[in-house]
């Protein structure tokens, strides 16, 4: 049996032990993933987008995606990736959490570029 096939059937039929090791630890889920650190902290960015995930959620994968090498664009580059399976509304609504995330507030910037009124 293939190491990914004894991985399946772990996962498929809920190996407490197996499951509560890679939660809980995220050396040995990196370890276990076979992807390589800036791989798996892309991927766990692309995760947060497909379950709608609360802004404070993308703090620390950014922080792991930054420390494995990836670039700001790469990250935005995830929330492209998973566009076409997650469907626009999740994306629309990841894109200002993601921002947050990496210090650019999507929210302040569209105010700002708005026509100014004329006050009366």
């Amino acid at each position: 049996m293939q190491g990914y096939e004894c991985t399946l059937r772990k996962l498929a039929i809920g190996d407490d032990a197996y499951l509560g090791t890679l939660m809980a630890s995220e050396p040995a889920n990196l370890a276990e993933s076979g992807l390589d650190p800036k791989t798996h902290a892309l991927v766990r960015i692309g995760a947060l987008v497909a379950v709608d995930a609360p802004a404070p959620s993308y703090l620390e994968a950014v922080e792991a995606a930054r420390a494995s090498g990836a670039s700001d664009r790469e990250m935005v580059g995830c929330l492209l990736a998973v566009l076409p399976e997650v469907g626009s509304a999740r994306a629309i609504s990841a894109a200002p959490r993601l921002g947050l995330a990496l210090g650019y507030d999507v929210a302040a910037a569209l105010e700002e570029s708005l026509p100014q009124r004329p006050e009366a």
